[in-house]
């Protein structure tokens, strides 16, 4: 990665801790902050998600810990809610980069995607669905909640990422750092249960 690359990474980082951005927003944010030109070379995301381990062990090494164990343990409870639909929990709070500005993303692989919404409608749980783009770069449908986290004093957003259960096959394969992307409830579990703040 050049040097350039470097910086924008950098300042995508800072956004990402700070302001709680995903890394895509982030990273435009930080070329139209550097005044940099659209057309610039963006870094990728292993290097972005790098940056952002630097920045919080050198400024939030005091409060991202408990942050993040307890969006684990908000994830954890969630996962449980919602076992039957094999929930998987990926992104920063999987990964271990996540701060108290971060949303929760659950991955759902569903035998049949209307009955995770229908659970939530029986369940009387207030959710704004929405369409993003899923793993594999395809459109999926998402719920999206907002949940209060108890330990935190917020709201934290939850996103429910209804996929077909036929998509989990593809889903487990290691990422570009030879990493499980995601986590299924005993694998969550086993992280709130190392963390010891239950």
């Amino acid at each position: 990665m050049d040097t350039l690359q470097s910086e924008i990474a950098a300042a995508a980082a800072r956004l990402v801790v700070e302001e709680g951005l995903e890394y895509g927003p982030a990273k435009r944010r930080a070329v139209k902050q550097m005044g940099l030109g659209a057309r610039t070379a963006l870094p990728d995301n292993d290097s972005l998600e790098d940056a952002v381990r630097e920045y919080i062990a050198i400024f939030c090494a005091e409060t991202q810990p408990a942050e993040l164990a307890a969006l684990r343990r908000l994830a954890l409870t969630w996962m449980e809610r919602l076992a039957e639909f094999r929930p998987y929990l990926g992104g920063a709070v999987w990964h271990g980069t996540a701060t108290r500005l971060s949303d929760v993303y659950i991955q759902m692989f569903c035998d049949d995607p209307k009955s995770a919404e229908i659970k939530l409608i029986e369940n009387a749980v207030d959710y704004t669905p929405r369409t993003v783009t899923g793993f594999n770069g395809e459109s999926v449908e998402a719920l999206s909640i907002s949940s209060r986290c108890r330990e935190l004093g917020e709201e934290i957003g939850v996103h429910l990422l209804v996929y077909d259960h036929d998509d989990l096959r593809g889903a487990l394969r290691p990422d570009a750092k030879g990493r499980t992307p995601r986590g299924d409830l005993a694998a969550v579990r086993a992280l709130v249960e190392e963390t010891g703040h239950e």
